[in-house]
C-alpha cells in the first residue's frame, strides 16, 4: 500500500460484496426495496392508499450523513493507530437501518408494518387533524400532554375516560378517541389550536408547505436561509448575482460553520482544478479545444 494513512470511502447502491454488489442504486429504488414505500402513505383501503416515496431523497441523505460520521470515526482510529481504512457505504444499508422504530418493531414480533397515513404506530393521539380552516399536526406523546390537551379542548373526562387514561389504551381504541376529537378540532382554525395549546407543553403546529416553512417566524428567527454571492467569474456567465441556500443545522457556538462560497456554476472552477493537478494554460486551453473538458 502506498499510502497506509488514506482514508477511503465507497457510497455505492448495494456495497462491495453480495449479490447485488454490481447493480447500480438509486434513492427511488432502495426506498422501496428496504420496505420504507410500503410504510409510506394511506392504506389501501381509502382514496390515495397505497405505497409512496418520501418527498426527498431520504436514502441518499442519510448515506451523506453516515458517511461523514464513519469518516469521522475513521480519522479518530488514525489518530489513536496511525492507520487509513476503507469505508464501505452504502444506500441499501443505511435504508435497513432508517426503518428505525418499525424495524425494531417487525424483528421483535415478526408482524410485517402496514401503512396508516399519518398516523403513529405506537402512539395517540399522534397525527393529523381538520380544524375550522385547514389542518394542524397534533403530536401527543404522553398522558400529561393529553390530559392537559382535554382541557384546552374543554372536554376534561377524555382523559378520564377508561378507553383513553393511557397511551396503550388510546392506541387500542383509536378509532372512537380520534373521532371524539376531530368533532372538537373542527370547531376553531389552526391558529387558534397553536395559541392555545403553546404555553401548555402540547406539541401542535401547523401543515406548512415549503414556502409557509420558510416564512415561519422561528424558521427566520434561526436565519436559515443563506444568502451568498456568485464570485465574478460566475456572473460573467449569469444574471445571476447570489445563490440561497439553507444554513447548516450544526450550531458548534465555538467553532461555527463558516460558509465561504457560493454553489459553484457549472465549470466555475475546471481551470482551478486542472492548474492543481498540474497542467499548464496551454495545455487547459488544448483540452478545452478539443471538448474534452
Amino acid at each position: 500500500m502506498l499510502n497506509p494513512r488514506l482514508i477511503y470511502c465507497s457510497v455505492t447502491g448495494f456495497g462491495q460484496d453480495g449479490p447485488y454488489a454490481q447493480r447500480a442504486g438509486y434513492d427511488l429504488m432502495i426506498q422501496a426495496m428496504t420496505g420504507l414505500m410500503s410504510i409510506t402513505g394511506r392504506s389501501d383501503d381509502v382514496p390515495g392508499g397505497g405505497p409512496q416515496r418520501v418527498g426527498v431523497a431520504v436514502t441518499d441523505i442519510f448515506t451523506g450523513i453516515y458517511a461523514c460520521s464513519a469518516i469521522l470515526a475513521a480519522l479518530e482510529v488514525r489518530h489513536r493507530t496511525g492507520l487509513g481504512q476503507h469505508i464501505d457505504m452504502a444506500l441499501l444499508d443505511v435504508g435497513m437501518a432508517i426503518l428505525g422504530n418499525q424495524a425494531t418493531g417487525f424483528l421483535n414480533t415478526g408482524q410485517v408494518p402496514q401503512r396508516q397515513g399519518n398516523s403513529h404506530p405506537s402512539l395517540a393521539p399522534y397525527q393529523d387533524f381538520e380544524t375550522g380552516d385547514g389542518s394542524m399536526l397534533l403530536a401527543i406523546g404522553n398522558d400529561g400532554q393529553f390530559a392537559r390537551f382535554c382541557q384546552v379542548a374543554a372536554h376534561p373526562e377524555w382523559s378520564a375516560d377508561p378507553r383513553f387514561a393511557s397511551n396503550t389504551l388510546r392506541v387500542k381504541n383509536r378509532e372512537a378517541l380520534i373521532a371524539l376529537m376531530q368533532a372538537a378540532t373542527r370547531t376553531r382554525t389552526t391558529a387558534q389550536w397553536v395559541a392555545a395549546l403553546e404555553d401548555k407543553a402540547v406539541p401542535c403546529g401547523p401543515i406548512n408547505d415549503i414556502g409557509q416553512g420558510f416564512a415561519d417566524p422561528q424558521v427566520q428567527a434561526r436565519a436559515l436561509v443563506v444568502n451568498q454571492p456568485l464570485t465574478p467569474a460566475a456572473t460573467t456567465k449569469t444574471a445571476v448575482r447570489s445563490i440561497a441556500t439553507v444554513a447548516s443545522p450544526l450550531r458548534l457556538m465555538a467553532t461555527p460553520p463558516v460558509l465561504r462560497r457560493a454553489p459553484p456554476m457549472l465549470g466555475e472552477h475546471t481551470d482551478e482544478v486542472l492548474a492543481e493537478l498540474g497542467l499548464n494554460n496551454d495545455s487547459i486551453v488544448a483540452l478545452r479545444a478539443t471538448g474534452t473538458v
